[in-house]
């Protein structure tokens, strides 16, 4: 039976190459040639891999004022961003073809003039499974990512499990977690870009509300991992460091904390910080079952005559044309 299987899955705490889509695809590659090699069942890589998370920068706005420069590199970030499907994507389905793997990678997803940050889950056989945009960017990332819609808040049914996403902080949204409680998520993913020791305690409790696997995956990056010209960490911007020195090329900009954690809220991995790894769990999935004897978020422990929830699943089309 399926849920008597052991599943192996790899989180992968790396830094993409930013800004150059091409340079973090060949990483991309490399890293899932090697957690295939390890045995992994399922890939998973941070929010933003492709190809850039910009730590740290506004794009020179401001309330009421935008700069050149700012849109200069919005530019540069387009330009490194994914189209869905694109030759970019067909490398990543060629890589989870080859290998007979489950990719899923944080993508920047551009689309029209927007830009969206995007989960994009590949099958063993490089079809795309599930493209789910982000649907409430935070802070400043609202400035340059659109919100996703309720068209890829869903769960896919694989081999390996029932597998679905959220990123980052939209894991702090009950009712989207909800959303894939009630589609019976087993193996939950949430790419991310947040480094905070209270970080830890919310993949536990999401865990452990949602009796499911959680493979909380981030990355680990340096001011080198940027262009020399990126603004923050030139030396003449005035965005320093937390002591207010300088920054420089080694200093670490994001620590990763990268784990897995099993469907009782307690952790299979440690937070691995502040260098890349590949992390490697065996996730039982008769434990989701077991897990579920005396709480089911969307069963036993359910009130729907008390709670009601609706997510509209359209896509966010702006425009419809009929005839």
């Amino acid at each position: 039976m399926a849920h008597t299987r052991v599943v192996k899955v790899a989180a992968v705490q790396a830094a993409p190459v930013s800004f150059d889509l091409d340079k973090s695809l060949e990483k991309l590659v490399r890293l899932v040639r090697e957690a295939a090699a390890g045995g992994a069942d399922l890939i998973v890589f941070p929010e933003a891999f492709l190809s850039a998370y910009p730590w740290r920068y506004a794009f020179d706005a401001t309330i009421g004022a935008r700069e050149p420069r700012g849109r200069e590199w919005y530019a540069k970030y387009y330009d490194s961003a994914v189209a869905v499907p694109s030759p970019a994507v067909d490398i990543i389905s060629k890589a989870a073809k080859s290998h007979r793997v489950y990719i899923q990678v944080g993508i920047i997803e551009k689309d029209g003039g927007t830009l969206y940050c995007t989960a994009l889950l590949v099958g063993r056989d490089g079809s795309v499974l599930l493209k789910h945009r982000k649907l409430i960017p935070t802070a400043i990332e609202r400035l340059v990512w659109g919100r996703g819609a309720g068209d890829g808040l869903g769960v896919v049914q694989t081999d390996i499990g029932k597998i679905g996403t959220l990123i980052c902080w939209e894991n702090y949204m009950p009712a989207a977690r909800m959303a894939l409680y009630q589609q019976g998520v087993e193996i939950y993913l949430a790419p991310n870009a947040d480094d905070l020791p209270s970080w830890v305690a919310s993949m536990q409790h999401i865990a452990k509300e949602g009796r499911c696997f959680v493979v909380s995956v981030n990355s680990t990056c340096k001011v080198s991992d940027f262009p020399t010209d990126y603004p923050p960490f030139t030396p003449d911007h005035h965005d320093r460091k937390p002591d207010g020195s300088r920054w420089e090329a080694e200093d670490i900009v994001n620590h990763g904390g990268s784990f897995i954690v099993g469907p009782l809220g307690v952790p299979l991995t440690e937070p691995v910080w502040d260098k890349e790894e590949i992390i490697f769990a065996d996730l039982k999935l008769s434990e989701v079952t077991e897990s579920r004897l005396d709480f089911d978020p969307v069963g036993s422990y359910a009130r729907p005559d008390v709670f009601t929830l609706t997510v509209n699943t359209k896509p966010g089309t702006n425009v419809n044309f009929t005839t």
